[in-house]
């Protein structure tokens, strides 16, 4: 484990190095695009009879690390802890029901347009998708991921109240695309048809669990943020915290992914005003950043490479087209349209349809979750597609947000 840890991290930095000096792109965009290169370029070879070992090494290297796991029981805890420690909650509680409303039911009314959507198209591009594993594509894609989203918003200028509900969404809306994916793999494993009281009860008890423990959490870990002035305790409690509550959540079967949002956004607010001096407060920030940054690198240097292990053919390539354009048109339907026919309701401004239809970007919970499913054609099916629409979003989406949102935002609709 630790040999395969220091490979990632020495590809990451010389990766990070090569695109700082080099390329000049966003680092997290920077890291996976030369890994996606570098990876290609393997595969040529490869293909050519030449580098056969450096594709071999790179294939027995991802095979070795489960993406799934790693991502899901590992990063994903840390990443949405550090991206809701510094998001204002008064400023986010007067965007909450514009929030919950695109987190909740934006992601229930895009499961299913992109799942319907996907087994009507995909049999005129000539692939053969059951109903319930394009539902699940539907699930593991229609979640904005916090870990891209945030990252990119950084650097994208969007007016204050907009980014707020942007990132305020992508950081509820995965728990809700998590707990719609675990009932519907629920479907597949039984094949039983659940009753939409089963169905309710799920969301209930993961979600409202993973909501109401990550209350408890935050206001523990506040309390003891409180009784002691020791920034190395201090650290060490917020770490503890995070890394022992999303355990725990995974033991009681709650949302851990909600939990970590709540309690980043009860130590980020609370936390830093009332319970840390200015010393605590500023290596706190400066830990989490660095941590954060870091595993954002590791990430994405993994979605590049993860291509070498990824099976395509040319009909699987041309659903990946379809599937990049039916999850924008039902992201402009479930997200963008009531934004823009309820302009004066929701109070964005001109032009946020846009911004919010282009800007949802998908990442590495989608690829963890597609590899969560049962070994089989479909499943490689659907994390072809998967990992098409992550790259597409990320690389095509990602770096055009910023010119989206300087055209959309400073004209009228």
């Amino acid at each position: 484990m630790f040999d395969i840890a220091a490979t990632c991290l020495v590809v990451t930095a010389l990766l990070a190095y090569l695109n700082h000096r080099f390329v000049g792109l966003p680092t997290t965009i920077g890291v996976m695009v030369t890994a996606l290169a570098f990876s290609l370029v393997l595969v040529g070879l490869d293909a050519a009879g030449i580098a056969h070992g450096l594709r071999l090494y790179e294939e027995r290297l991802l095979r070795s690390i489960d993406f799934s796991d790693v991502l899901m029981q590992g990063m994903l805890s840390l990443l949405l802890f550090a991206g809701a420690l510094h998001v204002d909650l008064s400023e986010l509680k007067a965007h909450r029901w514009q929030v919950g409303v695109l987190a909740v039911l934006g992601t229930l009314l895009s499961t299913a347009a992109v799942g319907y959507g996907m087994w009507w198209v995909l049999p005129l591009v000539g692939l053969d998708l059951p109903l319930v594993y394009c539902l699940l594509f539907g699930a593991l894609i229609s979640p904005t991921d916090p870990i891209a989203v945030m990252g990119i918003l950084k650097s994208a200028g969007a007016p204050k109240n907009l980014e707020l509900v942007i990132a305020g969404e992508s950081l509820f809306n995965d728990g809700v695309g998590v707990v719609i994916f675990s009932l519907l793999a629920g479907m597949l494993a039984s094949g039983a048809t659940p009753t939409p009281g089963h169905g309710l009860e799920l969301l209930v008890h993961e979600a409202g669990g993973g909501l109401l423990f990550g209350l408890v959490l935050g206001y523990v870990t506040f309390r003891l943020l409180k009784s002691v002035d020791n920034y190395h305790v201090e650290v060490l409690l917020t770490l503890a915290a995070v890394t022992g509550g999303y355990a725990l959540a995974s033991q009681w079967h709650v949302s851990g992914p909600l939990a970590m949002v709540v309690a980043g956004l009860m130590i980020g607010n609370h936390g830093r005003a009332l319970a840390m001096s200015d010393t605590t407060r500023r290596y706190v920030d400066m830990f989490w950043e660095l941590l954060d940054g870091i595993l954002n690198a590791v990430l994405f240097v993994l979605i590049g490479m993860e291509v070498v292990v990824i099976a395509f053919s040319a009909s699987v390539l041309l659903g990946a087209a379809v599937a990049v354009a039916v999850t924008l048109l039902a992201r402009l339907l479930t997200v963008g349209a009531p934004v823009a026919l309820l302009r004066g309701v929701f109070k964005l401004p001109h032009g946020a349809w846009r911004v919010l239809t282009w800007g949802g970007l998908r990442g590495g919970i989608s690829v963890a979750l597609a590899l969560s499913l049962p070994v089989g054609g479909e499943r490689d099916t659907v994390l072809a597609l998967t990992y098409c629409v992550v790259v597409f979003s990320i690389l095509g989406q990602g770096l055009t947000i910023g010119a989206i949102v300087r055209s959309a935002v400073t004209r009228p609709n």
